[in-house]
């Protein structure tokens, strides 16, 4: 098949975030968009390998191909459990 699909690589920081807009290759996969979006040379802190890839909140294996207007994200590694947050939360509201 050939042809090309507008797809957008997206990665946020705490202070700052990215979205890059390409159109690439039919049956381009995610990692190669994520190379093909130049972030990896923006932001030399970015670690592709050790963070999870994800489209439109889904986690995908990086040799997934993209469909048309797909987002690819690029996930942060977690610095906290979220239920293990909710629960102390929770504890502090139920000791008022």
């Amino acid at each position: 098949m050939t042809g090309w699909i507008d797809v957008e690589v997206v990665y946020a920081e705490r202070e700052r975030q990215w979205r890059v807009p390409l159109r690439v290759a039919v049956g381009t996969t995610a990692i190669a968009a994520i190379e093909a979006s130049g972030l990896r040379l923006r932001i030399p802190s970015l670690r592709v390998e050790s963070n999870a890839i994800g489209v439109f909140g889904r986690t995908v294996a990086p040799d997934t191909p993209l469909r048309d207007g797909d987002r690819v994200e690029i996930y942060r590694p977690l610095i906290a459990d979220p239920k293990a947050m909710r629960r102390a939360r929770a504890g502090k509201t139920r000791r008022r």
